[in-house]
């Protein structure tokens, strides 16, 4: 790889000078005041040196100069990203002062806005429309937008550093694939290397639980510079020979950038439905939110990470593929997106009711209270996944190489739409809830996929005597469908059951007896959020159970193991499960806990039905 070592000795230089200033710099900070006091509207929890911009800012821009004097060709690469260098100083010291003087934001703003359009006049732009001045727009629109993505990103600690970290190791990395080997490229990988080596010694001090803030002095810094290399030295789309071409170009960097973009989108939009500012700050966040349900802030933010890293190996993969390949990748990646995001939508962060002031936003919640909306949306969605799932059908059975096969797909495309969406309404599953879904629904998705399928061959065989059409495509679409409406209406239940066992709040329970008590336990304590329980696992006097898990808990052994298991566990209650004999198993418990001298809570569990 040219310049590998000029690259090495950057990432080097700036992660060390990352590591030595940012103690200095928090230190400074605090003794001259410079703190980020706890507020209602933030999220620390103890006073936290701000300043850690700082040190970015010097780590990159100095590291970035060694590179260049390491690489031979100073002057040429330095040069090149001048006006990048000179743009972002500008976007830290206008973060700097409000660090300091805590300016309004308006005037952030008119200041980014500025600050871009220089970056645009200099060279700065996208290339994604025929149009030079659709480009320049939404090049100054690109710039600010992301500048302020990061801004706001930065709300729990180590999370706006860490994914700019993940999205510029994939832009060091993507960018040779998608601009080749020239001397603009080299030149921005070795900025990268420096801004991803300030960025990994900053996190040291920055990840959970923080010592120091980088502050906007740093988030405007790191989103300024990432937006700007992210297209300066992309081709140029109305260039491309096609159009899975030109829409990959606009694609890749949104992918690469990925989180930050869809946080700000998905808390604009909560905040304008609950007529809350999208400038004032709160803990509504993506990551606020996954900590809501009751991850911890680590989790949430490696969850957010995980994202990121997802969506950069995409932008990765999906340049080299044909298009069909291409756009059912993302189109899946896309629907997780979406139910996930739809799931943390769900979690209540506002005291108040949304304030719905418009005609549209009026009409919604009527469709929602009467059942419509839930049920406009799984058929939204159903069309997606029917799409794709037979669009990758005929991927599949053709080896990726769909040919004239394509024309046969858009003929029948409108009769499997039809067929499908009328036999899922005639079994029931747009009936169902999803958070309540059971495995006994599968049954009902398989008839209703397996009669759409079969339709759909009676109808093409009606009307075109199925000539030419494939009936392996058929089968495969059976398989395909089957496992993403399946996946789409258990993906709320496998997350509610993931929160559940990733939070480890309350106090530690074992349950004494694994049958169908012991499962009834369980669901109560999982469906009413742990109820201030942490469930661990079973003991059961049946031998052959031992070693077993049972709805993914363990079943330690016998009540012989009682003592070293509530010592290895620290367990404070024993509900005991058992239908019959249920006040013998407590007393014998009970007793149990007695002679060794255990200071634990034996409770029984009882089944009531009210009138």
């Amino acid at each position: 790889m040219p310049h590998f070592y000029s690259f090495i000795i950057t990432f080097a230089v700036a992660f060390l000078l990352a590591v030595i200033l940012t103690p200095f710099i928090r230190a400074v900070a605090v003794k001259k005041g410079y703190v980020a006091h706890p507020r209602e509207d933030r999220w620390h929890q103890k006073p936290t040196g701000l300043l850690g911009g700082i040190g970015i800012f010097i780590s990159l821009m100095a590291a970035w100069q060694v590179g260049g004097l390491v690489s031979g060709r100073y002057a040429e690469f330095i040069y090149l990203l001048t006006p990048v260098a000179l743009g972002g100083a500008v976007i830290f010291l206008l973060g700097l002062i409000d660090d300091i003087l805590d300016i309004n934001p308006h005037y952030k703003l008119i200041g980014q806005v500025v600050a871009a359009s220089v970056m645009v006049f200099l060279g700065v732009q996208v290339n994604w429309f025929a149009s030079e001045t659709v480009n320049l727009l939404i090049s100054i629109v690109w710039i600010v937008g992301i500048t302020n993505a990061f801004n706001l990103l930065d709300n729990m600690d180590g999370l706006s550093a860490g994914v700019a970290c993940i999205s510029g190791v994939f832009l060091f990395f993507w960018l040779p694939i998608m601009s080749g080997d020239s001397a603009l490229v080299t030149s921005i990988q070795l900025m990268l290397a420096a801004y991803i080596g300030s960025l990994l010694g900053f996190l040291i001090y920055n990840f959970n639980p923080a010592s120091i803030f980088m502050g906007d002095a740093g988030s405007l810094l790191i989103g300024f510079v990432l937006a700007c290399l992210a297209v300066f030295a992309e081709p140029s789309a109305a260039a491309g020979d096609t159009l899975y071409h030109q829409l990959s170009i606009i694609a890749i960097p949104c992918l690469i950038l990925f989180v930050p973009i869809v946080d700000t989108a998905f808390v604009s939009f909560m905040r304008k439905k609950f007529s809350r500012s999208v400038f004032q700050g709160g803990r509504d966040h993506s990551s606020h939110r996954m900590v809501a349900i009751g991850l911890s802030e680590r989790k949430a933010v490696m969850v957010l990470y995980a994202f990121a890293a997802a969506s950069g190996l995409l932008a990765l993969l999906i340049y080299p593929l044909d298009m069909g390949t291409g756009l059912v990748v993302i189109a899946l990646f896309l629907i997780i997106v979406l139910l996930f995001w739809i799931y943390l939508a769900n979690v209540e962060v506002y005291e108040q009711q949304a304030v719905v002031t418009d005609a549209v936003g009026r009409f919604i919640p009527v469709l929602m209270k009467a059942g419509y909306g839930r049920m406009l949306f799984s058929i939204l969605l159903d069309l997606v996944l029917i799409t794709v799932a037979y669009y990758a059908a005929y991927l599949l059975r053709f080896e990726w190489k769909i040919g004239a096969n394509f024309n046969f797909f858009l003929k029948s495309l409108p009769i499997i739409i039809a067929c499908q969406i009328f036999t899922f309404y005639i079994f029931g599953v747009y009936q169902r809830l999803w958070r309540g879904s059971r495995l006994g629904d599968v049954a009902v998705y398989v008839k209703a996929v397996t009669t759409g399928t079969v339709l759909t061959m009676l109808v093409i065989l009606f009307i075109y005597r199925f000539q030419s059409f494939s009936r392996a495509v058929f089968v495969i679409y059976w398989g395909l469908m089957l496992i993403f409406i399946s996946f789409s209406r258990f993906f709320f239940r496998i997350l509610d059951e993931w929160v559940i066992r990733e939070n480890r709040g309350g106090k530690p329970v074992l349950i004494y007896g694994a049958g169908v008590g012991g499962q009834m336990v369980v669901r109560e304590i999982e469906t009413s959020n742990g109820c201030g329980r942490h469930l661990v696992g079973f003991i059961d006097d049946d031998p052959i159970k031992k070693g077993k898990k049972i709805d993914g808990y363990p079943v330690f052994g016998g009540v012989e193991r009682l003592e070293h298991i509530i010592a290895k566990y620290d367990i404070r209650e024993i509900i005991v499960s058992f239908k019959r004999n249920g006040p013998e198993k407590k007393k014998e418990v009970e007793g149990i806990c007695a002679r060794m001298d255990l200071d634990v809570t034996v409770s029984r569990m009882r089944l009531i039905i009210g009138a």
